[in-house]
C-alpha cells in the first residue's frame, strides 16, 4: 500500500512536472513578497526564554516600582564631551535632547539620570513601552532613537551614544542577520562543491540543492511571521540550526533519491520511470526520515525553557517543508533534466558494483561478533568521558559587536558610571516602611551586602553617582526637593535644583540619581553588584547564584525586608541550567520512545528498534565524551556551553535515524530476495555512499557554522556547538550506520524482522 502511494505520487510529479516547479517559484516568491524575514525577528535576549515562574524573573517583578513593568523597557542614552567638563551649551543640547527623544513614538518618559564625578559626562534614561522581549520593535524603537540623536544639533565635542541592553541587542540582530546570511553562503557553497565531489557531475549538484534552498526561503518567511505575530520567540539558534537543518537534511532527502535515480539510469531504465522507481523505493524512507526529525523536534514543547521551547516548531516547520519539497520538487527536476543531470558522467547501463562500503560489510558479516565488540569497547570508553561533562552559560557578558554605536555607549557608561555597570547583577529589597521614613534600613541592607564577601562592587542608594551620602544627609535632601516631586519626576524635568530648595547642584545631581535606585514610594530598592565570583557570564559566577541568594535572603531579613531577590546575567543563566536539566529528564524518555514507535512502524519490527536506538545513545555518549576530551581536557575550559549535550541528543537521535531507516529498509529490501548476508553487503554497498555523503555534507555545515558564526568575540559557545555536533554526526555516520548497525542485522539474523513475517524468511547465509 506505501508502495503504491509513493508510485501514484511519483506518477503524479513527473507528469505535472513543469506545474509543481512553477507552483513552488510562485509560492517563494510570495512568502518572501508578504511576510517578514526570519532574521528581523531575532532576539538575543535569553531572559526572554525563561518562564515567568523563574527566580530571576521573580526579582525583575519585584523591581517593577523602580524600571517599570517587565513589559516595558529602558535605553540609557551616555553624552561624553572631549572639554574638561559639560558647559552651558552642553546642557542646552542634551535638554533639547530630551525633549526630542519625549517626541519618538512609544517612548513613555526621558529622564536626566545623572552627571559623572568628573563632570564631563550625563546619561539620560528613555523608557519605552516596547517590550524587551519583542525583537523587532525594539530594533526599530533603537533606529528611532537613534535618528532623534542625529536630529538634535549639539557642539561638536559632544558624543551621544544609546547603550544598555535593548541597543546592544539591536546591534546583534544586525551580526546575527550578517552572520545567518554568511553561514548560508557558506554552506550552500560547501555543499555544492562537496556534491562536485560526489557526483562528479556539473548539473547534480545544483538540483539536488535547489529544493533545500528554496525550502530555507519559505520556511525562513513562515517561522519570521510566527515570530512577528509573536506565536513564539526566535532565538540566533533557531536562526542557524534551521540553515544548518534544512540545507543538510534537505541534501540527505536529496542524495537518498538521487543516488536512486543514477542507480536506475544505470540499470538501464527511461529517466522519467527511473524517477518513479526511485520514490516507490525510498519514498517511505524519506518521509519516515522526516517524520523521525520532527517528532523529536516536537517533543521541545513539553519543554519549560522557552529557547527549546520554541526551538522545535520553527525547525520542524522546516523540515515539514523541505519533506513537500523533497517528494514534490526534487522529482519534478530530476524528471525535466534526466540523463544530463549526470553529465559528464554517462548514465548507462552497466554491471552493478558493491564498492568500497560493500567490501567493509562484506569483512563484517565474516565476523560480525568481533565488529560489534569492538565498536561498542571503543565507543563505550569514549562514553566514559561523558561523565566528566560540567556545564557553563553562554561564556560571558553579552557585548555589543566592536565598532558599533551600542559598544561605544556600553564603553562610555563603563568609564564615566562605573557604578552604573551595563551588565550589573541586581539586588533588590522590598520594605514595608518607606526608606524615606527610616533611612537607616539602607545603611543597614548595604553594610550587610558588603559584609556578606559575595560583591566586588556595590552601587546603590547611598552612592547613586559615585559619590557617598549618609542616610541622613539623603533624607534631608529628599525633606528639601520631594515638595516639588520625586527623584524621578525631577529627573524628567530638569538638572537644576528647584528654586527655593536651598540644595546645592552638586548634591541634587546626586540625588537625582537615586531615581534607579528607590522607587517613588520608597518601599522598593536596588543595588547595582559587581560579583566576587567572575564576571556575571562565566561558570564560576552562574555556580555560585545559589550562595548569593542565600546571603541577600539573610541581609534582607535583617534589614527588615519583607521580600528579596536577585537578577541579572548570572541568576538567569543560573535559572535556565536548572530548568533546561528538568526539561532533558522529560524530553529525552519521550523522544526515545515516539521514535522506537515510528521506528517499529517502519521497519515492521519490534526488536529492530531496540538497538538502533541503543546504538544512537551510545554514538550520542560518546561524542559528548569527544567534546569533554576536546574543549575541557584540552582546551582547559571549566566547562561547556549547557545547550550542547541537549541539542546533540536530539540532533543524533533524529538525523541518526534518518541513516538507519534507509540502511535498513535497504536491507530488508535485499533481504525479500536473498540470504542476509549477501543482502547487508548489496544494501550498504548501494546505501553506504548515501550515508557517508550525506553525513560529510551534514558534519560540513556544522564546521560551516562553527568557523563562520563563531569567529565574532564572544560567540565561543557557537563554535563548541558546530564543533560538537560535527564530531557527533561523523562518528555517527563512519562508525555506528555503516560499520556497527548492520553487524548487528547479521548476528541477530532472522529475529531483525520478528514479528513481520520476514523474521521466519530466508537463511542467514
Amino acid at each position: 500500500m506505501v508502495d503504491r502511494f509513493f508510485d501514484a505520487l511519483g506518477r503524479s510529479v513527473v507528469r505535472f512536472r513543469w506545474v509543481v516547479v512553477a507552483l513552488w517559484i510562485a509560492g517563494t516568491v510570495a512568502a518572501l513578497s508578504l511576510l517578514p524575514s526570519l532574521s528581523s525577528q531575532v532576539n538575543d535576549n535569553n531572559g526572554a526564554f525563561l518562564p515567568a515562574g523563574a527566580p530571576s524573573n521573580l526579582a525583575a517583578r519585584l523591581a517593577e516600582p523602580l524600571i517599570g513593568p517587565t513589559t516595558h523597557s529602558s535605553v540609557p542614552v551616555v553624552a561624553v564631551t572631549s572639554g574638561s567638563s559639560l558647559d552651558q551649551a552642553d546642557g542646552a543640547a542634551l535638554q533639547r535632547l530630551l525633549g526630542r527623544l519625549s517626541t519618538v513614538r512609544s517612548v513613555l518618559s526621558v529622564q536626566y539620570l545623572a552627571t559623572s564625578p568628573d563632570g564631563r559626562a550625563a546619561e539620560l534614561l528613555v523608557v519605552s513601552s516596547v517590550s524587551p522581549f519583542d525583537a523587532s520593535p525594539g530594533t526599530t524603537l533603537v533606529d528611532h532613537l537613534d535618528s532623534a540623536v542625529r536630529s538634535v544639533p549639539h557642539p561638536g565635542d559632544l558624543r551621544v551614544y544609546l547603550s544598555g541592553a535593548l541597543a546592544t541587542n539591536a546591534a546583534l540582530q544586525q551580526q546575527s542577520a550578517r552572520q545567518g546570511r554568511q553561514i548560508q553562503d557558506a554552506s550552500i557553497l560547501f555543499i555544492l562543491l562537496l556534491l562536485l565531489v560526489i557526483f562528479r557531475s556539473a548539473l547534480a549538484p545544483f538540483i539536488t540543492l535547489i529544493p533545500s534552498a528554496l525550502v530555507l526561503l519559505v520556511s525562513g518567511a513562515f517561522i519570521g511571521a510566527l515570530g512577528s505575530a509573536r506565536v513564539l520567540q526566535v532565538s540566533f539558534f533557531t536562526q542557524i540550526l534551521l540553515i544548518v537543518l534544512i540545507l543538510g537534511a534537505g541534501t540527505d532527502y536529496g542524495l537518498f533519491l538521487v543516488f536512486r535515480v543514477r542507480e536506475q539510469l544505470f540499470a538501464g531504465s527511461h529517466p522519467h520511470e527511473a524517477v518513479v522507481y526511485a520514490l516507490r523505493r525510498v519514498g517511505e524512507s524519506i518521509a519516515a526520515s522526516a517524520a523521525t526529525v520532527i517528532v523529536a523536534l516536537l517533543t521541545l514543547l513539553l519543554a519549560s525553557f522557552g529557547l527549546y521551547h520554541d526551538l522545535g516548531v520553527p525547525l520542524a516547520i522546516g523540515i515539514a517543508t523541505m519533506l513537500v519539497a523533497g517528494l514534490t520538487l526534487l522529482p519534478a527536476l530530476l524528471a525535466i533534466f534526466g540523463r544530463p543531470l549526470f553529465w559528464p558522467t554517462r548514465a548507462v547501463s552497466r554491471e552493478p558494483s558493491v564498492g568500497l562500503w560493500g567490501k567493509v560489510a562484506a569483512s563484517m558479516v565474516r565476523k560480525p561478533l568481533v565488529t560489534l565488540a569492538s565498536g561498542v569497547a571503543g565507543l563505550g570508553v569514549l562514553a566514559l568521558f561523558a561523565l566528566g561533562f560540567s556545564p557553563s552559560g553562554f561564556g560571558g557578558d553579552v557585548a555589543a559587536p566592536s565598532g558599533s554605536g551600542a559598544a561605544k555607549g556600553n564603553a562610555a557608561v563603563a568609564s564615566f558610571f562605573p557604578e552604573s555597570t551595563f551588565n550589573p547583577t541586581s539586588v533588590v529589597m522590598r520594605f514595608p516602611v518607606s526608606v524615606w521614613a527610616d533611612p537607616g534600613q539602607l545603611a543597614a541592607a548595604s553594610a550587610g551586602l558588603r559584609r556578606s564577601g559575595r560583591f566586588t562592587t556595590i552601587a546603590g542608594p547611598l552612592d547613586p553617582n559615585g559619590i557617598a551620602m549618609s542616610p541622613g544627609e539623603l533624607a534631608a535632601v529628599y525633606r528639601a526637593v520631594s515638595p516639588y516631586g520625586s527623584a524621578q519626576d525631577l529627573a524628567r524635568m530638569s538638572s537644576v535644583p528647584p528654586a527655593g530648595s536651598q540644595v546645592s547642584a552638586a548634591v541634587y545631581g546626586t540625588y537625582l540619581a537615586t531615581a534607579r535606585y528607590i522607587s517613588a514610594d520608597g518601599h522598593t530598592v536596588q543595588w547595582a553588584t559587581g560579583l566576587r565570583a567572575g564576571d556575571a557570564g562565566t561558570t564560576a559566577a552562574i555556580d555560585a547564584v545559589p550562595r548569593i541568594r542565600a546571603a541577600v535572603t539573610a541581609v534582607a531579613q535583617r534589614a527588615g525586608a519583607s521580600a528579596s531577590g536577585v537578577a541579572g546575567e548570572a541568576p538567569a543563566f543560573y535559572d535556565i541550567s536548572s530548568i533546561s536539566d528538568n526539561d532533558v529528564s522529560k524530553i529525552v524518555p519521550v523522544a526515545i520512545i515516539a521514535i522506537g514507535v515510528l521506528l517499529a512502524i517502519v521497519l515492521r519490527s519490534l526488536v529492530a528498534p531496540l538497538y538502533l536506538i541503543s546504538s544512537v545513545l551510545l554514538s550520542y555518549l560518546a561524542s559528548l565524551g569527544i567534546a569533554v576530551i576536546a574543549f575541557m581536557k584540552v582546551s582547559g575550559q571549566a566547562g561547556i556551553i549547557f545547550l550542547l549535550p541537549f541539542l546533540m541528543f536530539i540532533f543524533l537521535l533524529a538525523l541518526g535515524e534518518d541513516y538507519n531507516i534507509l540502511v535498513m529498509t535497504r536491507i530488508r529490501e535485499e533481504a525479500r530476495r536473498d540470504a542476509l548476508g549477501r543482502a547487508v553487503v548489496r544494501a550498504v554497498g548501494a546505501t553506504g555512499p548515501t550515508v557517508t555523503s550525506a553525513g560529510l555534507v551534514l558534519a560540513g555545515s556544522f564546521v560551516v557554522v562553527a568557523v563562520v558564526g563563531g569567529s565574532g568575540a564572544g560567540n565561543g559557545e557557537i563554535r563548541v556547538i558546530g564543533v560538537g555536533l560535527a564530531v557527533g554526526i561523523l562518528l555517527d555516520t563512519f562508525v555506528v550506520r555503516t560499520v556497527l548497525v548492520p553487524a548487528a542485522v547479521k548476528m541477530l539474523g532472522r529475529w531483525n524482522w520478528w514479528p513481520s513475517a520476514m523474521a521466519g524468511g530466508r537463511g542467514q547465509g
